[in-house]
């Protein structure tokens, strides 16, 4: 077994045992108090997970993306909100690391997100751009000291507050177009958040993800070099879509086995007959393939993408197509699991308080379609069909 498989499967291991120790047992009351899961990002931060994708060089451990996706999955199956939390925090990194193009203050700052174990939130979404992420409003402002300020209204920061540091999208310059974008790498210390909102949403709610104003002063060296559109095609966008869509088949994954042990439980009741309830399993079981299938093949064509030389294939329209289609794919087919497997295990399915539960997986993943609003995705989509010549 080779140096990289030892190191990734040690990972997934330590993923799994923090998901089980951690995130299981606290996932009711996270969900139910609206609450961080800080046992979960707290024991993920010792077991030096939150560095897994930084490279060697830069003192992380250098993980494939796949075993990153992995544990996205594995997480999402014991807490939908700490898979969403650990998601999030790789997507930043992901986007970093593959986009450093010898930037000094980047490659150093991924060092002390290695050595600190420091979790970064983002603030790519903005009031006023109708849901756009490839538009901005707030600008890069210069100061007469040589920094550079920003004010940018958010209407969502998924876990602001308990972050040490944000990623945010803004215009290169007051002068510059909406679509003329880079990235800026804030520290909390350079940060000040005005709260504009509450969090109390159906679902997701360890997220903790208000709006807020956020202010921050910082050096020219702190705006990454690559151009967003590019660093949003190539790595945002697809990296985004493939760890969301592994922590929702996580979650649908769950529900399908506690419907499958309701079952099970059933059967040894029935004196060798098969229950009425596994005929519907079994259709629970289809639309679960579905899902496995449409988010492991997405994952298998992005690796393969990125291991091609300058990536180009991944800045195509059909590949942007591909990846929009996989987000609307899974974020529909998740919830469709959780709610069949709610129709299996029936009353006890929809209490709180049984091992059958799954009244928290269907809450959790109907926000799949609102993360990037499904409707916003088909307009796009419309968009590059009209122009497209292979899809």
């Amino acid at each position: 077994m080779s140096v990289s498989i030892d190191r990734d499967q040690a990972f997934l291991d330590t993923v799994c045992a923090v998901a089980d120790e951690f995130a299981a047992p606290n996932a009711d009351a996270v969900d139910r108090d609206a609450r961080f899961p800080i046992e979960t990002i707290e024991a993920l931060r010792d077991a030096r997970a939150l560095s897994a994708f930084v490279p060697t060089r830069l003192g992380g451990d250098g993980v494939g993306f796949e075993t990153l996706a992995a544990a996205c999955f594995e997480l999402g199956r014991r807490c939908g909100a700490s898979a969403m939390v650990f998601a999030m925090h790789q997507i930043q990194v992901v986007t970093i690391a593959r986009h450093l193009e010898d930037a000094d203050w980047f490659e150093e700052y991924l060092a002390a997100l290695a050595s600190e174990q420091r979790l970064i939130a983002s603030a790519t979404s903005e009031v006023g751009t109708g849901g756009d992420m490839g538009r901005s409003i707030a600008a890069v402002t210069p100061a007469a000291d040589g920094s550079s300020t920003f004010e940018k209204q958010a209407p969502t920061v998924s876990y602001g507050s308990h972050a040490d540091d944000l990623l945010v999208t803004l215009r290169r310059t007051p002068e510059a177009e909406p679509g003329d974008q880079v990235l800026a790498l804030a520290r909390k210390e350079q940060i000040a958040l005005e709260q504009t909102g509450t969090w109390d949403p159906l679902g997701m709610r360890g997220t903790c993800s208000p709006g807020y104003v956020v202010r921050a002063t910082l050096r020219p060296e702190q705006i990454l070099p690559t151009p967003f559109s590019r660093a949003m095609s190539e790595s945002m966008v697809p990296v985004s879509h493939i760890l969301w869509s592994q922590l929702w088949l996580g979650i649908a994954t769950d529900a399908f086995d506690r419907a499958r042990a309701f079952v099970r439980a059933a059967a040894k009741r029935s004196a060798g007959e098969t229950p009425p309830t596994a005929l519907r399993l079994s259709h629970v079981m289809s639309e679960l393939s579905l899902l496995r299938a449409e988010v492991n093949s997405a994952l298998g064509e992005f690796v393969e993408a990125s291991e091609e030389p300058g990536r180009e294939r991944l800045s195509t329209m059909s590949s942007a197509l591909r990846f929009n289609n996989l987000k609307i794919a899974a974020s529909e087919q998740a919830p469709r699991v959780c709610q069949g497997a709610l129709g299996v295990c029936g009353i006890v399915g929809f209490k709180n308080d049984t091992p059958f539960s799954v009244g928290r997986h269907l809450r959790d993943t109907m926000s799949a379609c609102l993360m990037i609003a499904n409707e916003r995705i088909h307009q796009t989509n419309a968009s590059l069909l009209l122009i497209a010549k292979d899809v």
